[in-house]
């Protein structure tokens, strides 16, 4: 039987019926479609690129125009960039800036070859953590991650000619120290991300920085200057003296402070060993220790001004008064003596000063008493915490129980252990008229500091005070410290050093409180070595180490600060 074919429509097609199945039925056969030519198939292909290639395209302009929606919503824009204010000394030296610079980051889901990746940046930074940036970069999941902070722009240039995908930077801010190590305790340091950590720069950030930072309102120049106290020409000369202190001597450390008297200004402070600001990691932990405020130690005979200014201040003891040093003095099982240099005799107040007789001192804080001893301590600031802007202070530390013995060894310096800053204070409260002003690294002027000051003794005791350091600065141990036309006087203090409990009789802690020019002070030097072995005449006590640092300090920084020198004679003729 023939086949008859049949236009049929269903569904929009044609079919054919096709009869004498096997069954004696009919079926739907669908008709066989002509195949493709070759040219078809490119015109197919063809087609298929060009769109494909048409969406890559529009993606990369997109990416151009907008950035990549992964990476721009981790990454701020370079207008939030937290920065900090310019930090100047007292006649606008720059001391702290914010420089811009970049930082590198990786978007880990993108990298192609990881191997060659960590290859290649290795040959830009020798000093690159393989192990630590392979598994940075093998994260698959992760959209980001940092590969390297603060980069200089010869390292951006050479990353950038390494051609590796999914390297990106982002732009930052550094901080940069012009003066490197010359005022690090101080200025302090901030973070990898520009957060104060130390010194001046946490003390901004704790005034209220860090919440502007937050809110994306400290943008670079918006923020005003901050003017500090100091004067980095005394500064790079206190902090030059304190840094060769420990090689001269052979110490374990040094520092110094210069502080103006009628207003509590700090000009300068260093304490040494230091870091440097820039890179404060590269010297480890040494360095960081401000040890003029936050470090505390027996002071010795430097305490015996405070001793002596009290006694007079409540009358109980007059400058003309004596005490019987012949003999060493014993009390409950102890013994207090003299050093062998003290003459074994009656001793005036000024002979007890300039000679620094322990019996003399002990004998005339036993007159005193305990109490009244306490109660003038205090009012000096020696026995609680400094207040003032740096954030690193110590407090002082002292016997929980006073006993008399305890009253009669704090009275040269044993027992009670202050930080070098805060004996420069109570000593200049004792050279400005009886006035202690606390001290400050921010600008002050006098009316400012009258608003503050509290008196802690009378102005005529203020008087002797500045005529027995004049008596030991021409005539005492203090003679070391001179320098021609200055006229510098003080006290020296060598405290013998508590090594496991137990005073050692080799190892000492040396300071030099004094005060320049001293027919009219104005202002206090404090120095200190700690632990040296040796010093002028090869010997190690204070009036060869620490007494010669504050001379070299008053010769450099004499003419700075403005001082007049006077080469008249004897300052001692009218006392």
């Amino acid at each position: 039987m023939s086949i008859l074919q049949t236009l049929a429509s269903r569904s929009g097609r044609l079919v054919s019926l096709e009869f004498g199945s096997r069954d004696g039925g009919r079926r739907l056969v669908k008709p066989r479609r002509k195949a493709p030519t070759p040219r078809s198939r490119l015109t197919i292909l063809g087609t298929a690129l060009v769109l494909a290639y048409s969406v890559i395209g529009g993606k990369l302009i997109y990416y151009g125009v907008h950035g990549d929606p992964s990476t721009s919503a981790i990454l701020p824009k370079p207008s939030s960039v937290a920065s900090r204010p310019d930090i100047l000394d007292r006649n606008g030296e720059l001391l702290a800036t914010d420089i811009r610079t970049v930082s590198m980051f990786a978007e880990p889901i993108k990298i192609v070859d990881v191997d060659d990746a960590v290859e290649k940046l290795a040959t830009v930074f020798p000093d690159l953590d393989k192990r630590s940036t392979f598994q940075k970069l093998s994260n698959r999941r992760s959209h980001f991650a940092w590969l390297k902070r603060q980069l200089s722009p010869k390292q951006q240039s050479e990353v950038l000619k390494l051609g590796i995908p999914a390297i990106g930077f982002r732009p930052e801010v550094k901080r940069f120290y012009p003066g490197g190590r010359t005022a690090a305790h101080i200025l302090g340091y901030v973070d990898i991300d520009n957060h104060g950590v130390s010194g001046m720069e946490k003390y901004l950030d704790d005034q209220g920085l860090s919440a502007l930072a937050s809110t994306g309102l400290t943008i670079a120049g918006s923020l005003e200057p901050v003017k500090l106290s100091i004067d980095i020409r005394a500064q790079n000369a206190v902090h030059d003296v304190v840094a060769d202190a420990i090689g001269r001597y052979q110490a374990q450390s040094a520092g110094a402070v210069i502080l103006d008297i009628y207003t509590g200004e700090v000009l300068a402070m260093a304490s040494a060993p230091d870091f440097d600001p820039n890179d404060p990691q590269a010297d480890g932990d040494k360095g960081w220790l401000n040890r003029m405020s936050n470090g505390t130690d027996e002071m010795g005979s430097v305490f015996k001004t405070f001793s002596i200014a009290m006694a007079i201040d409540t009358g109980k003891i007059k400058l003309s008064d004596t005490f019987d040093a012949s003999t060493p003095l014993h009390y409950g099982g102890f013994t207090i003596h003299d050093d062998r240099d003290v003459p074994r005799r009656v001793l005036s107040i000024p002979e007890i000063f300039r000679y620094s007789s322990n019996v003399g001192t002990a004998k005339m804080m036993d007159v005193v008493g305990m109490d009244i001893q306490k109660e003038y301590l205090t009012r000096f600031g020696l026995l609680s915490k400094m207040q003032t802007e740096l954030p690193e202070v110590k407090a002082p530390s002292q016997p929980r129980v006073w006993k008399k013995i305890n009253s009669l060894t704090a009275a040269f310096g044993h027992g009670v252990a202050t930080t070098p800053m805060q004996t420069a204070v109570a000593g200049a409260a004792l050279l400005d008229g009886g006035e202690l002003i606390e001290p400050t690294f921010l600008p002050r002027t006098r009316e400012e500091a009258a608003e503050t000051e509290q008196p802690v003794v009378k102005k005529s005791t203020s008087d002797t005070i500045r005529y027995l350091f004049k008596l030991n600065g021409e005539q005492g141990t203090g003679r070391t410290a001179d320098v021609p036309g200055f006229h510098v006087g003080g006290k020296t203090g060598t405290a013998n050093k508590v090594i496991h409990g137990v005073y050692s009789h080799k190892l000492s802690f040396n300071s030099f409180l004094a005060g320049f020019p001293m027919q009219n002070p104005r202002y206090v030097v404090l120095s200190f070595v700690d632990q040296p072995l040796t010093g002028l005449q090869n010997l190690n006590f204070a009036a060869q180490t620490a007494a010669p640092m504050v001379a070299d300090i008053v010769k450099r920084v004499g003419p700075i600060l403005g001082v007049q020198p006077d080469f008249g004679q004897n300052l001692l003729v009218g006392y």
